[in-house]
């Protein structure tokens, strides 16, 4: 069936940061990639960045035959699809935008292309409205960004995706390295931008109410539960702080100052007096550093928390395998030794 038929060939439309990120990621798992954008220098823009990533991709392992030669670039849409079983959507978050680009879309790709969209806030039942025919293969898959480094997809359906399409999708980047997590329903802004927003909500109020500098927040954070977040979620991590009670006992324990704290958690509004602390005390912490050197820093960080996790992922991994393996034994011993049994009776 064309539904089952394997994903080889990737389109890119818009190749802005997110887009030219899933691109360099394509690239490295060894697809071909055509991507397609109308501003004047996006192809040498987008040829740039997959250069500065590639280094990165080589440590992380590349798939066989990846290479930077795989990427096409045109600027017409109707070429860029041609031939496309997965499209991968990066235009401007405008429901009209995308509307219109949806009826462009389902009207040139067959009905077995999946449609994913990078969107971090428009929900797939608004952007799917466009397209009439065949809506079933539209799909949100939000990464987080950048998306070539960070495992992170947010899979949603709208109203009329197909489960098939959830599957498919959710089976695509998963075979990628993805971490996918599948949302059963659609909220503005997905799940990890809303906890982002709830968390940057408290560290504006707190420099709001000159609780804590700009610098001094963001070293609370990183250097203390980003460092746990890195390695668990919030959940797991609760569980662990439980001790050998877990959860109950974390719960039993902590209810009370934890909802005590929430009520006095801050709503703050973004005044022109409070942009310009936060504006002010994020440049006092970045110094000289240009943005360039901050996103240089960010991934060389990155990669080695990525390398080491998947070293651990893949000792666990073996250390499942020799529990498995053990337990086969032992179970092939006791059926010989039962066998054996008989045959003596």
């Amino acid at each position: 069936m064309a539904h089952n038929r394997p994903i080889s060939q990737i389109t890119i439309i818009g190749t802005g940061v997110i887009g030219a990120s899933w691109a360099a990621l394509f690239l490295a798992q060894g697809f071909d990639v055509v991507a397609t954008d109308i501003a004047p220098d996006a192809e040498a823009s987008l040829r740039r960045f997959i250069d500065a990533a590639w280094p990165a991709l080589e440590r992380l392992g590349l798939a066989a035959g990846a290479s930077p030669l795989r990427l096409v670039f045109t600027a017409d849409l109707a070429e860029a699809v041609k031939g496309a079983d997965l499209v991968q959507e990066n235009g401007p978050e405008r429901i009209d935008f995308k509307k219109e680009l949806y009826g462009q879309l389902d009207e040139l790709l067959p009905p077995h292309t999946i449609i994913a969209s990078s969107s971090s806030g428009l929900t797939m039942s608004e952007i799917q409205s466009g397209c009439p025919r065949h809506p079933e293969r539209c799909v949100i898959a939000h990464p987080f960004n950048p998306p070539h480094l960070i495992p992170l997809v947010e899979i949603v359906g709208g109203a009329r995706t197909s489960e098939e399409t959830i599957r498919r999708a959710s089976e695509f980047y998963t075979a990628l390295g993805k971490q996918t997590v599948r949302l059963h329903k659609e909220v503005p802004g997905h799940v990890a931008n809303r906890l982002q927003a709830a968390l940057a909500r408290e560290v504006y109020h707190l420099v709001d109410e000159g609780v804590v500098s700009v610098a001094d927040v963001d070293t609370a954070l990183c250097w203390g539960p980003g460092l746990r977040w890195g390695i668990m979620g919030q959940v797991l991590l609760n569980h662990l702080g439980g001790g050998q009670g877990g959860m109950e006992h974390f719960l039993e324990q902590f209810t009370g100052p934890m909802t005590a704290w929430w009520k006095v958690l801050g709503s703050p509004q973004l005044t022109p007096e409070l942009q310009e602390k936060l504006i002010t005390g994020v440049h006092a912490e970045v110094g000289s550093r240009s943005i360039d050197d901050l996103a240089a820093e960010r991934d060389e960080v990155l990669l080695g928390l990525l390398e080491l996790r998947n070293k651990a992922a893949g000792r666990a991994k073996q250390s499942r395998k020799k529990r498995s393996d053990r337990l086969e034994a032992s179970h092939a011993r006791l059926k010989a030794s039962k066998e054996e049994a008989r045959r003596h009776q």
